[in-house]
């Protein structure tokens, strides 16, 4: 007898918008991977150090130490630097140093990622689209980095332009909404005016 209830697909990740805005973010490295990295957390908002010698920064990111977006530590990670971080981000050539970074976490219980050892991730890095507040992140858990990103560009090509723009139009009605009928027994009335008035997404005013 067939089940009415989805089935369980065991090995997946759960895929949530996780939100780091004002976070104390610790980036370990310095080099291409390490600029993804910090480029992921500035745009969530995040407060983020990197720590790194100098000489290891590359071109993006030696940019965003000189604009001060982020905090430079100019030296080799050390355990102290963990106290106040939130999450993790290790992006640094040496195995056993990458390891020692992971167990720390694990041992203070901060959220890591370390790169290129899936075994040693709290999360991961998928593959991301973004349109102003859209964003479409695309993950193989780790297994085909580079199949994600084929993946996300096929995605992106079947959205519209005019995508992000329109979400943008939903949110500042769902804020007008909220204004109207502030109270929390009002929710059913406010999606009902949702449904109702499709239109309104379209014709809101950037």
């Amino acid at each position: 007898m067939a089940s009415k209830f989805p089935e369980v697909q065991g090995g997946g990740s759960l895929i949530i918008a996780w939100q780091v805005k004002s976070k104390n973010v610790l980036v370990v490295g310095g080099g291409e991977v390490a600029a993804g990295r910090i480029l992921h957390a500035l745009n969530a908002d995040a407060q983020v150090t990197v720590v790194c010698p100098v000489s290891g920064l590359n071109e993006e990111v030696a940019f965003r130490v000189s604009e001060g977006q982020v905090t430079h530590i100019d030296r080799n990670f050390e355990p102290t630097d963990l106290e106040g971080a939130d999450m993790v981000l290790c992006a640094i050539d040496d195995p056993d140093a990458s390891t020692q970074v992971w167990r720390l976490c694990k041992e203070k219980r901060i959220p890591a990622n370390i790169a290129d050892v899936p075994s040693e991730c709290d999360f991961y890095f998928g593959s991301v689209h973004r349109d102003g507040p859209l964003q479409v992140m695309v993950s193989t858990n780790g297994n085909g980095p580079k199949l994600a990103s084929i993946v996300r560009k096929k995605i992106a090509e079947t959205l519209p332009d005019s995508m992000g723009a329109a979400i943008d139009n939903v949110g500042k009605l769902r804020k007008k909404l909220r204004e109207v009928a502030p109270n929390p027994q009002e929710g059913p009335k406010r999606m009902k005016w949702h449904v109702q008035r499709p239109t309104l997404i379209s014709s809101y005013p950037n």
